[in-house]
């Protein structure tokens, strides 16, 4: 991890009820991470338990702030889907 032009940096950390449920959040958040649609930052995420941990490097803090709303929308809206199918 880590790019010598990257010099915005956050970290998330995610705690969730099961380890199941941040499994779960993982799985689905993980392909982003694969195919972000811009150079200018990058994103890692791991799952420590029931905690999902994600870490946004980024050129400026623009581009961090960007990345940071996208993923938090996808938490969102994958929570919202989970608790749809748990009904």
């Amino acid at each position: 991890m880590g790019n010598s032009k990257m010099r915005a940096h956050a970290v998330v950390h995610l705690d969730f009820p099961s380890q199941k449920q941040s499994k779960i959040m993982l799985k689905a958040l993980r392909p982003e991470t694969r195919t972000m649609s811009t150079r200018r930052s990058r994103v890692y995420i791991e799952g420590r338990g029931k905690t999902l941990i994600i870490r946004f490097e980024a050129e400026d803090t623009s581009a961090l702030r960007a990345s940071i709303n996208s993923f938090l929308r996808w938490v969102f809206l994958t929570k919202t889907v989970l608790k749809s199918v748990d009904k």
